[in-house]
């Protein structure tokens, strides 16, 4: 049986190095006790929120595509997101509710969260990170329709700026069917009805 190997990152790896640097340009002591490894931390907690980059959206919906007759809408709703804001690198989170009226193919219920945070895992916006969910669903599956909304809470708003706590942003798509239907898009918000408005 082969023996799995592990790679160890190499010891050129210069995202620690510029890690340091930046703590020693805030005024700090990259060398103090409680600093010693935040570069090696920070580097890998990066790598880690932006793993997106490195997945293919596309290929995590055609793993698990089926051919079925139903043609009614399914809704996954309240999917966590957590991405960085690519304006500040602080992060903005919140939920997601998607949907779709299927045109003879079906998902796998589990590729639409991992699609979403595929997605979410990149230095973001959360107008493109609506879109880009809706638009990979509407392009692999070839639904009837695509919805999605997200609404999200940014820490650069809350913690800097304005300082507003409690502005939740809400975003949109609407493709196909949704956008055409005003019965199919009154049906998708009135079945994901909005957290803080209950």
């Amino acid at each position: 049986m082969a023996k799995k190997v592990v790679k160890k990152r190499s010891e050129a790896d210069p995202f620690p190095k510029l890690v340091e640097q930046m703590l020693r340009l805030l005024g700090e002591n990259p060398k103090r006790e409680g600093l010693l490894r935040t570069p090696v931390r920070v580097a890998e907690s990066l790598r880690y929120l932006t793993e997106g980059y490195r997945t293919d959206p596309k290929e995590i919906l055609h793993e698990a595509v089926f051919r079925e007759p139903y043609d009614e809408m399914v809704i996954v709703k309240d999917i966590e997101i957590f991405s960085l804001c690519e304006h500040h690198l602080i992060p903005f989170y919140g939920k997601a509710h998607v949907a779709y009226i299927p045109n003879g193919k079906v998902v796998g219920l589990s590729k639409i969260p991992r699609l979403v945070e595929v997605f979410s895992r990149r230095l973001q916006i959360q107008e493109r990170l609506t879109t880009q969910v809706a638009e990979c669903l509407m392009s692999v599956l070839k639904p009837k329709g695509v919805a999605v909304v997200i609404e999200a809470l940014h820490l650069c708003m809350c913690m800097r700026g304005v300082k507003k706590g409690d502005a939740y942003t809400v975003t949109s798509s609407m493709l196909g069917a949704f956008r055409r239907d005003a019965r199919s898009r009154s049906e998708f918000l009135s079945l994901v009805r909005l957290k803080r408005e209950e």
